[in-house]
């Protein structure tokens, strides 16, 4: 039920919600948010303050009632989903404030509650001071679900202006602040946010892990392998990839190479431990003959043979955290609405820039290719790396059409133009 609700709620969501707001939003992830901060605080002339705030226990204390006058759906719906209590220990609790933060359409309500924090913001500003002089106070909102910075040119603007008016603004809604997590802090200072840490040196803005975000994870993985002193090399590397790679793919639109390097060494020691603790009689040659290799230029790789479903001995390797490569995020523009067909393009367009380097995105492009024998849909000539390609949704996504290879095409940039801006219609050729 909430399911069905929610695909009717989320359009219009979209269209009122804050252009710098990219928590549980389509196509928006934390890299947004980052670039945004980027933005807002690199150059020379940016802000220098930042509000670093922290709202005390979000989705417990959102006000019922504020929500079911403001959000826009069935009040008779919406009021007995918040009221229908919750069990703890086979008792029944009535709820009178908040909402389950496991609920299909809790995220949207969460958004609901927080949208106008950034527009409502700027409109009293631009009332108080007037348009010109409130560009010049540098107050940019940038949120993610319900964690968010506010620049500003000053600290007494954020202490005496914004603070004041955020807190009024979350009273409304049930809401205030953590005075022991809300903090204004200099750009020079540094602060973090969303496991990033966003500092400028000598006048250069760089963003990091976050020593607490490393320390975390270096922590899950001693954990993980700790926990599996018995297992075989193969089934640790097959628990410890998908954690290495997660995370490093997570941290690589920043300056992560270093901390990237340093993590994969303590690492390396940890996993020597693990590996001395399973042979503690053999030498330390023997153990790094038996769990390291060579590969390609590469020495002291955790490595092991396996058997392949083709019946082949291939090598499994560990995820090389410093080979990871730091790549710039493309950060979505903030008044893009994937519910707006006249941003159709443009969300094809950025979906493709942001998948190019997949390795299953680049097979469903070859296939795609193969079929058309290398021709675009639309006007029959040839497609190679000198005209490029787009690849294009024949039921827009806006409309419920699916990412499947059957609903797609490639065409020339210039034919995809114009299937866009002409209304035309594409067929998917008949494959050769």
């Amino acid at each position: 039920m909430q399911a069905l609700h929610l695909l009717a709620l989320d359009p219009v969501l979209e269209t009122v919600s804050d252009q710098n707001s990219y928590g549980f939003r389509k196509n928006r992830a934390t890299a947004d948010a980052m670039s945004q901060i980027f933005v807002r605080l690199s150059r020379k002339g940016s802000a220098e303050w930042v509000l670093d705030a922290d709202i005390e226990g979000f989705f417990d204390n959102i006000s019922h009632q504020w929500m079911i006058d403001n959000v826009r759906m069935d009040k008779s719906i919406l009021t007995k989903w918040l009221k229908s209590g919750v069990v703890d220990g086979k008792q029944l609790l009535a709820t009178t404030a908040g909402t389950p933060q496991g609920g299909i359409i809790s995220p949207a309500l969460a958004n609901w509650t927080l949208n106008g924090l950034e527009a409502e913001l700027v409109a009293h500003l631009d009332a108080k001071w007037g348009v010109a002089k409130a560009k010049k106070l540098k107050v940019g909102v940038i949120r993610y679900a319900d964690d968010f910075v506010i620049t500003g040119a000053s600290r007494e603007l954020l202490e005496d202006e914004i603070k004041p008016w955020v807190e009024n603004f979350l009273a409304i809604r049930g809401l205030r602040l953590a005075k022991a997590k809300t903090k204004i802090v200099h750009v020079d200072e540094g602060f973090d946010f969303l496991g990033w840490n966003f500092r400028k040196y000598t006048g250069k803005l760089l963003i990091k892990p976050s020593k607490k975000n490393v320390k975390a994870f270096y922590k899950k993985l001693g954990t993980a392998i700790s926990d599996n002193l018995g297992a075989t090399q193969e089934n640790l590397i097959r628990l410890l990839n998908p954690m290495l790679r997660g995370w490093a793919q997570y941290h690589s639109p920043v300056v992560a190479k270093q901390t990237f390097s340093r993590l994969e060494s303590l690492l390396f020691w940890r996993l020597m431990r693990w590996a001395k603790r399973r042979h503690p009689t053999k030498s330390a040659d023997w153990i790094r003959k038996k769990y390291w290799r060579t590969v390609g230029n590469r020495h002291w790789v955790f490595a092991c043979q396996i058997d392949t479903e083709f019946g082949n001995k291939a090598t499994m390797e560990l995820y090389s955290l410093a080979g990871t490569a730091i790549e710039r995020h493309i950060k979505i523009k903030g008044a893009f609405n994937p519910y707006d067909p006249s941003w159709e393009m443009y969300g094809e367009t950025l979906r493709m820039e942001r998948m190019v380097k997949n390795m299953r995105y680049r097979k469903e492009w070859i296939r795609l290719y193969v079929d058309q024998d290398g021709k675009c849909a639309l006007c029959g000539y040839a497609m190679d790396f000198d005209t490029g390609w787009h690849d294009h949704h024949m039921q827009y996504r806006v409309a419920g059409g699916s990412d499947a290879l059957g609903n797609r095409v490639l065409l020339h940039p210039n034919c995809h133009s114009q299937v866009h801006s002409l209304g035309l219609k594409v067929t998917k050729p008949v494959p050769v």
